[in-house]
């Protein structure tokens, strides 16, 4: 029954919130206003199969990331956030936890960035929300993919291109920012799991831990090697939200630049592959 009644409510809410909304394109025949499955797959940064089995009541126990995050694409206020937690079946996270609510403020500024790669992380840097022009550029992330440090440290790492001196001030500022993150919110069991991750499976991350390195992310140049476009050299700057601890990473070009070119066709290869 709860299951059914969470799905219900996903389906719903997905049907109020337009594509322009949520800073989609409007693109091809269109039933309805609101958002389509794989819109709200996209926004959330899970798979259109698990958003169709959660709204069929077909499949029960949904994560509290995952509602965390069907709550941000849905835009939903706080006393909806806590709906939707409850008809999970969960307890919504409260103090002590690392804050993951996107105010809808800062999601109003964030709409307005469309012509720009924009993302939003939590304290602990996994990724909460990416626009379209962010996922283009970067790609998109899935599971323990969504957190940069278990991504740089034990996955794929990304597209950005690296010189030894780089990785080494990535990798300083990563584990740096976690421990100060960690010391912050101690009773946060999923911060605890993924730091005792990656001491256990990281020897690079357990020596840099360890030893108390320092180390801080900076504004800077990052080349990122892209599949289709190129190389694009953006400048990269990391934002903090007051009293909410989110990182908002914007990548902007220099204008009349390549760079810049090359990021305007990215924007319009990202959208064609949006609408198709």
């Amino acid at each position: 029954m709860a299951s059914t009644e969470f799905g219900h409510t996903v389906r719903r809410w997905r049907d109020r919130v337009s594509p322009g909304a949520a800073g989609l394109p409007f693109g091809g025949h269109r039933r309805a206003a609101g958002l389509r499955r794989e819109e709200l797959a996209l926004l959330a940064g899970i798979s259109v199969d698990y958003v169709t089995r959660l709204e069929q009541g077909r499949a029960t126990n949904p994560s509290e990331q995952v509602v965390e995050a069907l709550g941000r694409a849905l835009r939903l206020s706080g006393a909806e956030r806590e709906h939707l937690f409850h008809v999970a079946g969960l307890v919504p996270p409260g103090q002590g936890t690392v804050p993951a609510y996107i105010t809808p403020s800062v999601q109003r500024m964030l709409d307005r960035l469309t012509g720009t790669p924009v993302a939003v992380s939590d304290a602990t840097w996994t990724l909460l929300l990416a626009n379209p022009l962010y996922t283009a550029l970067m790609g998109q992330y899935h599971g323990d993919e969504r957190n940069a440090v278990w991504r740089n440290f034990l996955g794929s790492g990304s597209r950005v291109r690296h010189t030894p001196q780089s990785r080494r001030a990535l990798d300083a500022a990563q584990v740096s920012t976690l421990r100060a993150t960690a010391s912050r919110y101690p009773a946060d069991q999923r911060l605890r799991r993924l730091v005792a991750e990656l001491r256990a499976n990281s020897d690079r991350f357990a020596e840099l831990w360890d030893s108390g390195t320092v180390g801080r992310h900076e504004a800077s140049r990052k080349t990122i090697d892209h599949p289709q476009v190129g190389a694009l050299t953006l400048d990269c700057d990391v934002l903090s939200v007051a009293g909410s601890d989110l990182r908002i990473m914007i990548y902007t070009a220099e204008p009349d630049t390549e760079d810049a070119e090359r990021l305007a066709l990215l924007a319009v290869l990202g959208t064609q592959t949006l609408v198709g």
